[in-house]
């Protein structure tokens, strides 16, 4: 049993990993750097202790470190959230060697899908559908233009052990191609420490739709449906929801069924995402798998019922999967959006600061997943995801309103946020019909479609606000100061009525 987990992770996700092993009666523990010691995770777990300095090379990806930390305080266990070091091969048996064991895949499957061209190869043996392509990193230039001949103009240069949108170069015409290879292999060089390159046939306006998967070490493996995480921005995921609005049951079961023999090719176990494109003619292909549990896990969480951090922690505690585990089918729809603390209005660049004012919505079928509080201080050294919203419905059209709804009682005053844009999104035409692509939401923002709010009606919502918050408190003020004015003249009237009965 795990007794003491390390939770290896800041913000959000280190703050949903705790909550999970807190009911199940865990102690907590979480690695924080300099830059978030009065981070939320900080405040929450039962012990936190400083990693390094702010840069996440320093701190958050010290694997090693963090391993002998693990052993130190005595850990059963180390979760690595997502992103820094989750889906690290090295980190996993840097934790096995320390005998801490890695909540995730085995040290195996990490390496093997680590690689998007081992992961090709592995795909094709299983008899999953793959994106037409190489299999083998492009050495130099002329490879590439002999590859890119090959398949097919436009082609796709990705690197091999790219992931988050890094490493990708679009090429439509031979003359673009040599700039692309170089940039590619920069880009994948510096992000990744490895510069292979390979060219995949590209795949003109595809849906993304993603199965989430679970094993566990007993060899069963499950699959619990997809997700559609089509709207992206920059290759970056924003809005997810399951199921999606265009799988049919027939399709469903396909790709769920090619989604479990991708975790069986590398005897996978714990939670896990097989990642498809779906073309216009609902061809699907496999495009990678995360081998971690992902950002938008808790739309999954909302139509299956299920824990999915705390499947983790019993797989990794070498429970079996349990019966709530199978034929698990969608109940209702679900959608999530990413709460970044970009500005809108200059082109979404980070915008750090204080956050000054934080009003988050409530009522039936929302949840937040949050790192944040009024107060906090969200930094220049990490990603910019503050919170991500999500809402339950029993239908899609329920969903979106209810986002709607939750959207508009949303404040965050201190730092210019990603919600103005979803307040438009959520009432676009093509949005709300369900007629989206990886590129619309791209598409839409630089025809002007999507006319995000200006600062000027944001300045009168949070002048609302503000205005609407301090009635509030004068009102609580008020009445707090009445009732302590009524029991003091109760508490005099009763020392009167003592006094006079001699008590």
């Amino acid at each position: 049993m795990i007794d003491r987990l390390l939770i290896a992770n800041r913000g959000e996700i280190a703050v949903r990993v705790l909550r999970a092993a807190k009911e199940r009666g865990i102690e907590t523990a979480v690695v924080f750097s300099e830059a978030d010691r009065k981070g939320l995770p900080v405040i929450l777990a039962d012990e936190a202790y400083c990693i390094g300095p702010g840069p996440s090379a320093k701190s958050y990806l010290r694997g090693q470190a963090i391993a002998d930390l693990a052993k130190t305080i005595g850990a059963d266990a180390v979760h690595p959230g997502y992103g820094f070091l989750a889906e690290s091969a090295k980190f996993a048996d840097q934790c096995e060697q320390a005998g801490i064991r890695f909540v995730g895949p085995p040290v195996a499957a990490l390496a093997a899908m680590g690689s998007k061209l081992e992961s090709r190869k592995l795909m094709n043996a299983a008899g999953v559908p793959v994106v037409p392509g190489g299999d083998r990193p492009l050495v130099n230039l002329e490879e590439a233009i002999a590859a890119a001949a090959e398949i097919g103009y436009p082609v796709m240069l990705k690197a091999s052990a790219g992931g988050g949108g890094k490493g990708l170069r679009l090429v439509r015409r031979p003359d673009e191609l040599a700039a692309a290879f170089r940039a590619t292999r920069s880009e994948a060089a510096s992000s990744f420490g490895d510069d292979s390159v390979y060219a995949e046939k590209y795949i003109e306006r595809p849906r993304h739709v993603e199965v989430q998967i679970i094993g566990d070490v007993h060899g069963k493996v499950v699959a619990l449906g997809e997700r559609e995480c089509s709207i992206q921005r920059r290759h970056q995921k924003v809005v997810e929801e399951a199921p999606s609005p265009v799988v049919g049951s027939e399709l469903r079961a396909e790709m769920c069924s090619a989604a479990v023999r991708a975790a069986q090719a590398v005897s996978y176990c714990s939670a896990g995402t097989v990642e498809f494109l779906l073309d216009s003619n609902g061809r699907y292909f496999f495009l990678e798998m995360n081998t971690r549990l992902q950002v938008e896990h808790p739309v999954t969480e909302m139509v299956t019922g299920l824990d999915l951090v705390k499947a983790q922690l019993d797989v990794a505690e070498g429970l079996p999967l349990g019966p709530e585990f199978d034929d698990v089918r969608p109940r209702g729809h679900a959608v999530e959006v990413r709460l970044y603390a970009e500005d809108p209005y200059r082109g979404f660049v980070p915008s750090p600061g204080t956050i000054e004012f934080l009003r988050l919505p409530a009522g039936p079928g929302v949840r937040n997943d949050c790192g944040i509080y009024e107060g906090i201080e969200v930094s220049i050294f990490y990603d910019p995801m503050l919170a991500k919203l999500v809402v339950w419905g029993r239908d899609r059209e329920q969903a979106l309103n209810r986002l709607a709804r939750a959207l508009d009682e949303l404040r965050l005053e201190g730092v210019q946020t990603t919600i103005p844009l979803y307040r438009v999104l959520v009432r676009d035409s093509d949005f709300r019909a369900g007629r989206m692509d990886i590129e619309m939401l791209d598409r839409k923002l630089s025809a002007g479609e999507l006319r995000v709010a200006s600062q000027d009606d944001e300045d009168v919502l949070a002048i609302a606000a503000a205005l609407d918050f301090m009635e509030t408190r004068a009102r609580t003020t008020a009445g707090a100061a009445d009732q302590a004015g009524r029991r003091d003249r109760w508490r005099a009237t009763g020392r009167r009525e003592s006094m006079r009965s001699g008590l």
